[in-house]
């Protein structure tokens, strides 16, 4: 847990420093580093709220960065000045803020907020020297807001009816007339993702006629659309430079991040074509290239390497001098990478044939002559996904003799439409019994101990925690939920007025608490809590907005009757997640402890104990 997390970079005006957030002081602050390498800068101190670096402004020092309150996710979008002075750029209360990009020339920038309508985000542009803003966009209908165009004429709208069906609008800010780009049948999934530095084509995503999402690009002129790039798996985005010389895409190649950047050249004609540009991988750590950025001349590249054992790093690549730069190391210098272990992809059959891709780590000690026990990991969403790359909590237990089994079980995203579909209206049962097959996989490899195997997970991997305890409370030895849903009726009554957009998918995805009582009731852990008859742990941010505290009190309370060991941990200071170290090392001492006392000792179910 001594290891550094970091995320984010921004080039300087004059592309010597990059600034980033880091949780070296415990709690996410803004720092900046120069590109040459040397010591990080703090830029802000916040010891109570996690602050996140946005942006440098592109000619001078001014930075742009977003905080929250002790985890209630409402962030607000605040200016840093040289001085050191904050100003907060979108006060009020109860109000969620986010920014949405520079105007190309730096001389403004663009802001989302739903201060007008708690449900829906309207887009603002906000001057660069006076930060007298202006309404562009009035989001009246529930769009979520897209890409805009850098001649600011075009702002693309993305509407989601369910978790695989979805459309992209195009709003014409110069006729305020909005589009319907995609009328279809069927269930299709369609994202716009941006447009091109001419503001000629939209480039969007879609599954149509295929199980993976590929890129195509929509003329706004002729509306010709026509494919542009594909993958055997999902594109996941892909965007320019900020002077539009690249263009970076990402994939999901089988649970890992794949990068592909074209640069942008002139071809015969007035046509451009796009060159394929070599990344620096030799003498590269191992590991994955991710969050690349370019400095605003494109001279620098700024990107992020992460591997299974080693958390995420920056380096600067200069394509002038053709080096590539290190300049951080996130992992604490007391921890031996050969201790550390690299993840394996493995698959199994489960009850239906159905073939579960999972993330696998194995500790060293696991042998047949030393068997170790077992964590069915069960990720959030419910599409999430469990992906290769550094797991600072995975990678604490394994090494305390744990395997753990990242199950990507179906309804997960990044195996096709169809495996990402299989679990709508099945949860509790069928994405369920994809964790109970787990089970057989885990003990077919002759050196885990079948009889201690345990579950856990945090948002939607707690209510699986959760279901697996009360639905089939004989399948594991144990089961820690973290943040997890117990009761879908209130959870999906008070999900938060900002999500008003996705509602309905969720809604179809999970059930509709007015017209589908007898399902969420029967789904939902907490009405089943007399059956829970192994040892929970329970952990919760008192800030929650998506899962609030009751879910959490209200299980905790009823499984305590049942005469079964319960430990139940509130962190007054968090939300939905953990952002303070002090917490994330609290947490997993704890589930150690836990997992020590009731999954790796004796008489895990005796009552009482």
């Amino acid at each position: 847990m001594a290891t550094i997390s970091i995320a984010g970079a921004s080039f300087s005006a004059d592309e010597k420093r990059i600034l980033f957030s880091s949780n070296a002081s415990g709690i996410f602050n803004a720092y900046t580093l120069p590109v040459e390498g040397g010591p990080p800068e703090p830029l802000t101190r916040s010891a109570s709220d996690s602050t996140f670096s946005v942006s440098f402004f592109p000619h001078d020092d001014r930075v742009l960065f977003t905080r929250d309150k002790g985890g209630d996710e409402n962030y607000h979008l605040f200016l840093l000045a040289p001085d050191g002075s904050e100003k907060d750029l979108t006060p009020g209360d109860g109000l969620k803020a986010q920014f949405m990009g520079w105007r190309p020339d730096g001389s403004a920038f663009f802001v989302s907020s739903n201060e007008r309508d708690p449900r829906f985000f309207d887009l603002y542009r906000y001057d660069a020297r006076t930060y007298a803003r202006v309404l562009i966009y009035r989001n009246e209908e529930g769009f979520d807001l897209g890409p805009i165009s850098r001649d600011e004429r075009w702002i693309a709208l993305n509407r989601a009816h369910t978790t695989s069906d979805s459309d992209i609008y195009l709003f014409d800010a110069t006729r305020q007339h909005v589009k319907h780009l995609t009328p279809h049948e069927g269930a299709i999934s369609l994202q716009a993702e941006t447009f091109d530095p001419a503001s000629q084509k939209l480039f969007f995503l879609t599954n149509e006629g295929s199980e993976f999402k590929r890129l195509c690009t929509y003329d706004l002129t002729t509306r010709v659309v026509k494919d542009h790039e594909s993958a055997d798996w999902n594109v996941i985005n892909t965007y320019f430079s900020r002077n539009g010389r690249f263009r970076v895409t990402a994939i999901n190649q089988d649970g890992s991040v794949v990068v592909r950047i074209v640069e942008i050249v002139a071809g015969e004609g007035a046509a451009e074509e796009e060159k394929p540009l070599a990344l620096p991988s030799l003498s590269l750590p191992e590991g994955e290239i991710r969050g690349v950025v370019f400095s605003q001349s494109g001279a620098r590249m700024a990107f992020y390497v992460n591997g299974d054992r080693s958390p995420d790093n920056l380096f600067v690549h200069d394509f002038n001098t053709e080096q590539f730069q290190q300049l951080t190391q996130s992992l604490s210098k007391e921890i031996d990478p050969l201790d550390l272990v690299d993840a394996q992809v493995v698959r199994f059959r489960s009850f239906d044939g159905m073939v579960i891709p999972s993330i696998y780590y194995k500790p060293h000690e696991a042998s047949a002559t030393n068997k170790v026990p077992a964590i069915i990991y069960v990720h959030g969403g419910p599409g999430g996904q469990t992906m290769r790359g550094y797991n600072a909590q995975i990678q604490y237990l394994v090494n305390h003799g744990y395997a753990v089994l990242g199950i990507n079980n179906r309804g997960s995203s990044g195996y096709g439409k169809t495996f990402f579909t299989a679990a709508n209206r099945k949860h509790g049962r069928e994405p369920l019994w994809d964790c109970i097959e787990a089970k057989t996989f885990l003990a077919s490899l002759g050196y885990i101990d079948h009889e201690r195997i345990g579950i856990m997970g945090a948002s939607y991997g707690g209510y699986m925690t959760l279901s697996a305890l009360a639905f089939r409370p004989e399948a594991f030895k144990v089961g820690i939920d973290i943040f997890g849903v117990s009761n879908w009726l209130r959870t999906l009554a008070s999900i938060p007025l900002y999500w008003e957009s996705v509602r309905k998918a969720i809604y179809d995805e999970i059930g509709d608490p007015v017209n589908d009582i007898d399902i969420l009731v029967a789904t939902s852990p907490l009405f089943h809590a007399r059956e829970i008859r192994k040892p929970l742990m329970v952990i919760q941010g008192a800030n929650d907005p998506r899962v609030v505290k009751a879910e959490s009190d209200e299980i905790v309370e009823a499984v305590k009757k049942n005469n079964v060991p319960v430990e139940y941990i509130v962190f007054p200071d968090e939300g939905h997640s953990f952002t303070k170290k002090k917490n994330q090392i609290e947490a997993n001492r704890r589930i150690l402890e836990f997992l020590d006392k009731y999954l790796k000792g004796n008489d895990v179910t005796k009552d009482g104990e």
